[in-house]
């Protein structure tokens, strides 16, 4: 990968991850709810989740959309309604002191499988992999995928330490709830475009 090639891969990778997005407002909303350092496996499962996502992507999953274009409007259904459960989960979460025993931020696992049903990821996978990693062979979509994971480590820590941050100015449980509604509207705004 040329260098010209490289540093517009870099900069697609930070205007895709930086923007808001599902991911980013759950990762605000975790910091806000449970702190930076509870949030760090869900973070971890954004960073490092998502591009591993794009390696599979690259090397055949896009096939599939060709060949069978119906698969994908049945995957922008489930990820519609998976996005639609979990702003739901987020507009009626319990303060921390209320639901100290049952809420939880994401897990690692959860995170990284998650990006499979954010359509921002889709999009962005799918944009990257034909922009960057043309001839899909294995090293072009691995410096995508890294150029990603380097990147994305980096937007995702600062969404989590701006919920973090903002975590003082929500210690009343109603100003978190109004705050926690906000964050559900804006993660199916965040959504909507991508639907059409």
């Amino acid at each position: 990968m040329t260098q010209d090639l490289f540093l517009a891969l870099a900069l697609f990778c930070f205007v895709t991850v930086a923007s808001p997005g599902p991911n980013n407002l759950m990762l605000m909303a975790s910091g806000a709810n449970f702190g930076f350092r509870r949030t760090l496996p869900h973070l971890a499962g954004v960073a490092w989740g998502f591009p591993v996502m794009i390696v599979p992507v690259g090397l055949g999953v896009m096939q599939v959309f060709a060949l069978w274009p119906w698969t994908q409007d049945v995957l922008t259904a489930l990820c519609l309604a998976y996005l639609l459960w979990l702003a739901w989960k987020i507009a009626h979460a319990a303060p921390p002191a209320e639901a100290e025993t049952t809420a939880r931020p994401l897990s690692l696992w959860q995170a990284a499988g998650f990006q499979w049903v954010n359509p921002k990821a889709w999009t962005m996978a799918l944009g990257a992999i034909t922009l960057y990693a043309a001839a899909r062979d294995l090293p072009s979509i691995l410096w995508v995928a890294g150029t990603y994971a380097g990147i994305a480590t980096l937007t995702c820590s600062a969404w989590v330490v701006l919920g973090t941050g903002i975590r003082r100015l929500l210690a009343r449980p109603e100003r978190l709830r109004w705050f926690n509604r906000a964050m559900a509207m804006l993660l199916v705004a965040s959504v909507l475009p991508m639907m059409r």
